[in-house]
């Protein structure tokens, strides 16, 4: 069976595949309900809309078989209170999550400012098709098929979205990193997307599903 792909609101994703489910990225912004009924969780760093506790521990009560695939520093908040449930991963690891076969590539989040010191920032590579690179920019150095595209984040500029994708050459991009993209902006960023990189650019509303 394929996966099945649902877009939650900024950089959240929801994978189900033989009637399990993986989340990406339940934070902030997100939907409440974000990671409830969740398999397995990954969570590529720790910055609120990206990783929110309180969704988090909400999806591990909810679910008491449910595990999480983290960095340590997300780790580091979650571990006592859900023992052997929280797994730290770092760049190169393997591990099989809800079914899902996942990779972990990279190491920093992008620079957003040479003031600010970066943190880690973790992609996840999932079924050897489907990448969600977290607050960076990271090629995974293997084909992608489905590349779930930060379209638009206070650490990057579109001429670098277009190279990234370029960079990657997957079959489709579908957009993640978005609450902060207005209306006006969306077909402005979406369209250098569209037209410059040869992938099929896919924007999905909160909720859309698509079948990969």
């Amino acid at each position: 069976m394929g996966i099945t792909l649902t877009k939650k609101t900024h950089a959240c994703v929801r994978l189900e595949k033989d009637g399990r489910t993986l989340v990406i990225d339940p934070g902030g912004f997100s939907e409440q309900d974000a990671a409830l009924g969740a398999d397995a969780v990954l969570v590529t760093h720790e910055h609120p809309d990206h990783f929110d506790e309180g969704r988090l521990r909400a999806a591990l009560d909810a679910n008491p078989a449910a595990e999480i695939w983290t960095l340590r520093s997300v780790a580091d908040a979650l571990s006592a209170a859900f023992p052997g449930r929280v797994h730290t991963v770092g760049h190169g690891d393997t591990f099989t999550a809800a079914g899902f076969e996942v990779e972990v590539h990279g190491e920093l989040h992008a620079v957003i400012h040479p003031d600010i010191p970066r943190i880690t920032n973790v992609g996840y590579l999932v079924d050897g098709s489907v990448f969600h690179p977290g607050d960076a920019l990271t090629v995974p150095g293997r084909p992608v098929e489905t590349l779930l595209l930060p379209i638009m984040a206070p650490w990057s500029k579109v001429s670098e979205v277009v190279d990234y994708v370029r960079e990657v050459e997957p079959v489709r991009a579908i957009d993640v990193h978005d609450a902060l993209l207005t209306d006006l902006a969306r077909p402005v960023y979406g369209g250098h997307v569209g037209r410059l990189t040869g992938a099929d650019h896919l924007p999905l509303d909160p909720g859309a599903t698509r079948e990969l």
